[in-house]
């Protein structure tokens, strides 16, 4: 009833002053000359300022005029300073009714003087005071956070920083970041701080603001453990583009900016073609902070496995991966494991977490990611199959059940499409089956979909332009070529051209939104081929060969390189691991996982708030 009533006094509020009924006083914005009939109460009641500059306090006064000035974003000068309140608002006394009609209310027009806020910014403030809403967006936040925060007006504030939150964008980091460090906003700060910091790749790259970035927040990004950048190279070019923009005033920076850089992670031909031969760096002190990486270079030339690292090393310290890639459970030594790894792209490093176990093993199950948590589908642990569904927190460290699918599922092929999990064909102990069924997480449920053309087991499953397609898999007679995909706009499933070869045990990703089909079992051998679908030809093509032929193998795509993960190689489950780069279109081998394991499961946490625990850092930092 509270809410019914307060709803019907907004509206009634809202509409005396839209029809200027009983409004007492005006704001004006003396540089747009924009003018807001009011009610005195209502500005009292929502803007403590207001009550404060009043005269008398809260009492009523003689007639005053509210004077605005316009106010930018980058232009804080325009506003007085915040100990300044006279300036923010100015009342000036007047004898005379202002000429704004008050709706036959019959008594003075009160005008006061406020410094500070353009005449939108002002509308904008004036909806939330009458309805208690607040429209905000690209253009006017910056501006509607200056006034709010002046006014004091503590909900418009909160308001706004939610909305920067999810408005800030490589196009705009720097932008806010400069307006916070301006405006002295420290929460605003480590937002921009922390965005830019998690997209430095793209930001150095392409944000034209980034060259304005300060001395010190640079130096702070470089040296810090969680710089997100893929490779230290992008780190160095960043800092010679900021000194590049204005090299007389900003070369005397480049020694410090360059002892932040982490160059014993860097390739010995990066160094040799592009750091040390910089003309930019032909002077004393930039020799003198790469003296220590020529000491280097000895040991960087015959370590060709796991990357060297140190963690007491200025320049052999790893970052922290905003990305973790994860691979849980899977077939080991003869039965399944429950043993839980994580892959920090940073150190080429795998870490074992052997609390993060969950209660029973399984092997042959679909693992997917999916708003920060971790979904382990089906399975078969030696003797059952599988139809429920665990789930992993990385945050929280802890495994709760969700809703048991329609049908037992191992050697599942699962995807995710529109914040839904799909669980496609799989074996049931009896029989291979043609049947999907589609998860909602909101809901805790799982809903039947339509079959799929054939059945599949061993199969995989991805996700290409808002369609689910899968290929390959066993029938139980024979291995299939076949591929299709599922539209859920229509509930239908259509075949695409045959894959070359057949495969079970194949694996199947969207590497750069293309089908990318990987290895697997033909009926006689393991394969190390693989092949790409070109939609626009409905044909396949070629791709370079693995290392190692593999079955039953974890796929995943992580700093756009494409991972092969363990399996099967015909005689015996491998720990190795190597990846795809579509730069050079071939493979590398990267560090082998801990134990030897095929049917596994995997996926990328993106984003995981508590990466640095997943980390070589972080795992010698609870160690110790």
């Amino acid at each position: 009833m509270a809410d019914v009533y307060s709803q019907g006094m907004v509206s009634v509020l809202e509409d005396l002053r839209r029809r200027k009924v009983f409004t007492d006083a005006e704001v004006v914005c003396t540089d747009d000359g924009s003018q807001f009939p009011v009610h005195q109460v209502l500005l009292y009641a929502a803007c403590p300022l207001f009550r404060e500059t009043s005269p008398g306090g809260n009492q009523p006064g003689p007639a005053s005029t509210i004077n605005v000035a316009a106010v930018t974003p980058g232009a804080a000068a325009a506003l007085a300073p915040e100990d300044d309140v006279g300036a923010a608002i100015a009342t000036t006394k007047q004898g005379q009714q202002s000429a704004a009609p008050t709706g036959g209310s019959g008594g003075e027009v009160r005008n006061v003087p406020v410094a500070g806020v353009r005449g939108d910014v002002m509308a904008a403030l004036l909806e939330y005071v009458y309805t208690n809403k607040v429209t905000l967006n690209s253009d006017n936040v910056l501006s509607m956070l200056l006034a709010a925060q002046r006014f004091q007006i503590e909900r418009i504030v909160q308001k706004c920083h939610e909305f920067l939150s999810k408005d800030i964008s490589v196009a705009n980091c720097v932008r806010i970041l400069e307006f916070a460090r301006e405006q002295k906003h420290p929460s605003l700060v480590d937002m921009a701080v922390n965005f830019i910091s998690g997209n430095f790749n793209e930001v150095a790259k392409t944000n034209q603001d980034f060259v304005r970035i300060s001395y010190d927040d640079l130096k702070a990004l470089l040296s810090s453990d969680e710089l997100n950048v893929s490779d230290e190279g992008k780190a160095f070019a960043a800092a010679i583009k900021w000194t590049s923009a204005d090299a007389p005033n900003r070369h005397r920076f480049l020694p410090s900016l360059l002892s932040a850089i982490r160059f014993g992670l860097c390739k010995v031909s990066f160094l040799q073609e592009e750091v040390f031969p910089h003309p930019m760096l032909d002077d004393v002190d930039c020799r003198a902070v790469l003296e220590p990486v020529h000491g280097l270079l000895e040991q960087l030339e015959v370590h060709e496995g796991p990357r060297m690292i140190n963690l007491t090393h200025p320049m052999l310290r790893p970052r922290i991966p905003r990305d973790v890639l994860f691979v849980i459970g899977g077939w080991s030594n003869g039965s399944a494991t429950n043993l839980v790894e994580s892959y920090d792209c940073r150190a080429n490093r795998w870490l074992i977490f052997p609390n993060d176990r969950d209660v029973m093993p399984r092997a042959y199950h679909g693992l997917v990611a999916l708003d920060g948590l971790i979904y382990m589908i089906g399975g078969f642990d030696g003797s059952q199959c599988f139809n429920c569904v665990r789930c992993f927190n990385p945050l929280l460290h802890r495994w709760t059940e969700r809703a048991c699918m329609h049908v037992a599922r191992c050697y599942v092929s699962v995807a995710v499409l529109d914040g839904k999990i799909y669980a496609l064909g799989g074996y049931d102990g009896d029989r291979r089956t043609n049947t999907a069924e589609r998860y909602d997480p909101a809901s805790n449920t799982w809903s039947l979909i339509a079959d799929m053309n054939d059945q599949r087991s061993d199969a995989c499953a991805t996700v290409v332009d808002s369609k689910v397609y899968i290929v390959g898999g066993f029938t139980g007679q024979q291995v299939l070529n076949t591929a299709e995909f599922y539209d859920p706009k229509v509930n239908v499933w259509t075949y695409i051209r045959a894959m070359t070869v057949p495969r079970s045990g194949v694996r199947v990703i969207n590497y750069q939104d293309t089908v990318y089909v990987l290895g697997g079992f033909n009926g006689t051998n393991r394969l190390a081929t693989g092949e790409k679908y070109d939609l626009l030809r409905d044909r396949w093509l070629e791709l370079p060969n693995m290392h190692t032929p593999r079955s039953n193998f974890a796929v995943a795509v992580l700093d756009d390189l494409l991972f092969a993960i363990g399996g099967f190689n015909g005689t015996t489950t491998v720990p190795f691991v190597e990846c795809y780069d579509s730069k050079t279109n071939g493979w590398r081998r990267v560090t082998d996982m801990n134990i030897n394991r095929s049917a596994l499961g995997a996926c990328v946490a993106v984003n995981l708030p508590n990466s640095r625990e997943f980390s070589v850092v972080g795992n010698s930092e609870r160690e110790n």
